[in-house]
């Protein structure tokens, strides 16, 4: 059975620039997450976005639990939306997990890769003592995927303003829940997991090309100390601080993330 890779990822393309970027969702979210940061991108690149499988609109029908049981499945799904569009050097800008998915894509096939941009993303989010940091211990993770499994809803709503960490911004955190709320919880879990107790510091020393880290300041999914890390152990990598609180920059503070994205692209 032939696959349209486009449909099956909702892919979407905006503009008419000669450079692409390719905006890639984080765990829970969709590409709509991207609203405010693409309009200031349209007008200068070809931009592409798209949702994973079981997440937005993408096409339920081709979750497989096998083949996303691993990062490397959504990396795979990457390396297809790049060749259905014919990419090379392409920008990829990922949130969180997409950091690491995008990471894999280029070990893959870096003909296809310019840049990556890393937005709270991290290598490990499970703590290994006594040289690494990722901010959870196992059992909190354990205990998070628990709550998933038990009460879907009541973790959505514990877990969006912890993310999004903007209190004052409490319409926020309201639509992070929404977006929690809408996946499909078997497939929301499993992807909980496979993110969760993802280990990808084995494949940082691989990066093929250049990469942005954006760390945001009191980020409780990925906190400075994964930044720093990522720093030390992406080679070609520049590190940026931002005065945007907690985990989702691009809609807390769309301008500053959409500012520091662009002057890296234009210091390249």
């Amino acid at each position: 059975m032939t696959i349209d890779i486009l449909a099956r990822n909702n892919v979407k393309v905006l503009g008419d620039g000669e450079r692409t970027i390719v905006f890639a969702h984080g765990f829970g979210c969709d590409q709509d997450m991207w609203r405010y940061i693409v309009p200031g991108f349209a007008s200068d690149y070809r931009v592409v976005l798209f949702d994973y499988v079981g997440s937005g609109r993408s096409q339920l029908q081709y979750y497989d639990a096998g083949k996303y049981n691993d990062l490397s499945g959504y990396a795979e799904d990457v390396n297809e939306i790049f060749d259905a569009l014919g990419l090379r050097n392409a920008i990829f800008v990922g949130h969180s997990v997409s950091g690491m998915i995008g990471l894999l894509a280029s070990i893959r096939d870096e003909r296809r890769f310019g840049r990556i941009v890393m937005i709270g993303s991290s290598p490990r989010y499970v703590n290994d003592e006594p040289d690494y940091f990722g901010g959870f211990d196992a059992e909190e993770i354990q205990a998070l995927l628990d709550m998933m499994e038990m009460n879907f809803i009541g973790w959505a709503s514990y877990m969006a303003p912890i993310a999004m960490q903007n209190p004052d911004r409490s319409d926020l955190a309201e639509e992070l829940e929404r977006s929690f709320c809408s996946r499909d919880p078997h497939i929301a879990r499993q992807f909980a997991e496979v993110t969760f107790l993802s280990d990808c510091r084995g494949e940082l020393e691989r990066a093929p090309v250049p990469a942005l880290i954006l760390q945001c300041d009191e980020d409780s999914i990925a906190p400075i100390e994964v930044g720093n890390y990522l720093h030390a152990h992406l080679k070609n990598s520049t590190l940026r601080l931002m005065n945007a609180k907690g985990h989702y920059p691009h809609l807390s503070h769309p301008e500053e993330t959409a500012s520091l994205i662009r002057q890296y692209l234009a210091d390249a």
